[in-house]
């Protein structure tokens, strides 16, 4: 596939290729251009020009066109998510084409509103000398975007970050995941066929050392939105300061699920195996299961039983498997090692812990203590359950903020006081009862704390706000009944 870079769908400018592999067979999927500097010039340039024109339309055009979008998506939503399913491992028709009713539905969303996204009048006469003045804000796009989407829900990430920027009259340099870009460019295409300008929607593939870094270094960008890991968001972070670039990151997260004595078993092991999903690689999916000491063996033997051991890995696109490999074997023998290594601090494995290729089966881990690095500050992302006994709701409380990242959280217990007290004490950007922390709607906002976990709320309440910047209008002397010496300086002629 080609990016669009530029006016046009083209190579990279020297001709260099990335390969895309389907992580379940390693057989080559497809190639995308890597991107060079002058192809990264030239798309900013290509977007730069086009923004000013694609602002000026009225929202009622940008939103027919994005509502049209989403109708391709939908209608195009089994083919969309085999090119998902085929370079992310992701199970097809549970997961990858699901993915494109989320696609779909934040574009419809994120049209209405835009359509209701209003101003503020301030109210006359509550400020001394501006009694004839009427002060009021009005909504204007930033101007060039730069989206960068991560490898784990492709599609559904750059929804969040498109939809709104694209509704409020921004132009987008996305840069979508090297690993598996296809959907994501296949989506532009569709942007494209709805009638949305070249110039508005760029996408340059390539890596993230090159593309990546030139989009956060580039002082013409008005703004990176980033989804992605701590470490990467802390590099992008130092070269926007170069420029004052503002940044909207969502990051890591290393998210407890407390299980109370008094918990619905069933429940919790449902919330607990939905880990599973895209083979546990959600930055919001809960990793550490802090269980009460009571019924911190029949949970564990239940979440195997009941859950764990019914999961059928191999083929993505067989209707019988319900999880996939991980994104790559790297990405796989990342998971192994870490799981290696909490074994080594006195871990145990009760079940699973074995890899073949990308696959890395579900792998329940027991005897994990609270100091241990897995119940702190590395994230796994991967299809591990650590358990973690408490015996109190203030240790659980303490044992879930004991982590450099705050993203989510959730608690499982029939009382609505030791829920609440979850919910104030734990120091994330949401906290679910009765759920896991890998809840997420999309008109809910997400996003960290003052932790390790980003800034960003990026949700339909929220992400207008992020994508637009509040302009001041104040008409002067607008209400005086006589007209004041001075009138002209002012600029207008008065009554």
């Amino acid at each position: 596939m080609k990016m669009l870079a530029g006016s046009e769908w083209t190579d990279a400018s020297d001709g260099a290729v990335i390969e895309v592999v389907n992580p379940a067979t390693g057989a080559v999927v497809d190639t995308t251009p890597s991107a060079t500097a002058e192809d990264i010039d030239r798309a900013i340039r290509t977007a730069l020009d086009a923004q000013p024109g694609w602002a000026a339309r009225t929202v009622r055009e940008r939103t027919m066109l994005l509502r049209g979008f989403a109708r391709l998506v939908r209608e195009q939503q089994e083919d969309l998510g085999r090119i998902l399913s085929l370079e992310t491992g992701k199970p097809y028709q549970a997961e990858a084409v699901r993915e494109f009713d989320s696609v779909a539905y934040k574009f419809e969303a994120a049209s209405e509103i835009a359509m209701h996204h209003y101003g503020s009048s301030m109210p006359i006469g509550i400020e001394p000398g501006y009694d004839d003045d009427i002060q009021f804000t009005i909504h204007e796009p930033l101007g060039v975007i730069a989206c960068i989407v991560p490898f784990n829900f492709p599609a559904s990430l750059w929804a969040f970050k498109s939809s709104a920027a694209l509704a409020a009259g921004n132009a987008i340099v996305v840069k979508p995941p090297t690993v598996d870009p296809l959907a994501v460019i296949r989506l532009h295409e569709l942007l494209e066929e709805a009638g949305i300008p070249a110039g508005v929607i760029q996408c340059v593939t390539g890596s993230g050392a090159v593309v990546g870094a030139a989009l956060a270094s580039d002082e013409r960008i008005a703004q990176i939105n980033f989804t992605g890991s701590t470490e990467t968001g802390v590099s992008i972070a130092a070269n926007a300061a170069k420029s004052l670039t503002p940044y909207m990151f969502e990051l890591g997260g290393n998210d407890a699920l407390i299980i109370c004595e008094d918990a619905d078993l069933d429940l919790a092991v449902s919330e607990s195996g939905d880990k599973s999903r895209n083979s546990g690689q959600a930055c919001s999916a809960a990793k550490r299961f802090i269980v009460h000491n009571a019924v911190k063996e029949e949970f564990t033997r239940r979440l195997i039983e009941q859950r764990l051991s019914k999961l059928k890995l191999g083929d993505p696109m067989d209707p019988e498997t319900t999880m996939g490999p991980l994104i790559s074997e790297t990405a796989a023998k990342g998971v192994e090692g870490e799981v290696n290594s909490t074994v080594e601090q006195g871990a145990k494995v009760a079940f699973g812990g074995t890899r073949d290729g990308a696959f890395y089966e579900p792998t329940v881990l027991v005897d994990v203590t609270p100091e241990m690095n897995i119940a702190r500050d590395v994230e796994v992302f991967g299809p591990v359950w650590p358990i973690i006994g408490f015996d109190t709701i203030d240790e659980a409380i303490e044992i879930a903020n004991n982590t450099r990242y705050g993203l989510g959280g959730g608690i499982i217990t029939n009382d609505m006081r030791t829920a609440f007290k979850a919910v104030r004490g734990i120091k994330t950007g949401h906290v679910a009862v009765n759920a896991s922390g890998g809840f997420r709607a999309a008109e809910l906002p997400f996003g960290g704390g003052k932790k390790a976990s980003g800034n960003s709320r990026e949700s339909m309440l929220a992400v207008m706000d992020e994508v637009t910047q509040t302009k001041s209008v104040i008409l002067r002397y607008i209400l005086r009944k006589e007209e004041p010496e001075n009138k002209v300086k002012h600029g207008f002629k008065l009554g």
